[in-house]
């Protein structure tokens, strides 16, 4: 049983999946067809300690597709975006061999070279994340992002968080209007 969730909600994924280790996490959107460059979104993961990655290496994206340790991997890049029957792109997550000093893991969608393109999420819709179990393919949890997104270039989707052993997901929908780069310095990625 999947858990619908609105932005801010929250689940712990033991209450509806007890046994999972290994998630899928998926991400989808489509972009509104208008006369122009192509739209080319990129997911990405940002694994951090107290909001912080704890080097550039846990920034994981389709030019760092793991992370150190293999626990987070990125499975592609999609530069044709939606079709509508899929997930644009997906990134897997082993909560068993995530590092103990990781207490989050923030997945993030960007536009790529959108100021150049003059492109935003307010011309982006049916976004969503979704948190899928690896093995059973179940769905797990659900969001899918609403409202006016105009200006903003990149767009944190969601998050997984450990507490006191236990993993949460919750559905995060905070657009940066200061793209990819916003998101990363803000978690600590040395962006030169």
């Amino acid at each position: 049983m999947s858990v619908s969730l609105a932005k801010g909600g929250n689940v712990a994924l033991h209450t509806v999946a007890p046994s999972v280790t290994a998630l899928r996490i998926g991400l989808g959107w489509r972009a509104n067809a208008e006369p122009g460059s192509p739209f080319d979104l990129d997911a990405s993961a940002l694994l951090c300690s107290r909001g912080r990655v704890p080097g550039d290496e846990y920034f994981v994206f389709y030019n760092n597709p793991t992370s150190p340790e293999r626990s987070v991997e990125h499975l592609g890049d999609d530069l044709q975006g939606s079709t509508g029957k899929r997930d644009d792109e997906v990134i897997d997550v082993d909560l068993a061999r995530v590092p103990e000093e990781i207490d989050s893991i923030v997945f993030c969608v960007s536009i790529y070279e959108a100021e150049g393109r003059e492109q935003h999420f307010g011309r982006v819709s049916d976004a969503y994340i979704r948190v899928v179990g690896r093995t059973d393919g179940l769905e797990i949890a659900r969001y899918d992002l609403t409202g006016h997104a105009a200006g903003q270039t990149a767009v944190v989707f969601g998050e997984l968080s450990r507490a006191d052993g236990e993993w949460r997901f919750r559905a995060v929908g905070r657009g940066y209007p200061t793209g990819l780069r916003g998101i990363v310095t803000e978690h600590g990625v040395d962006v030169r």
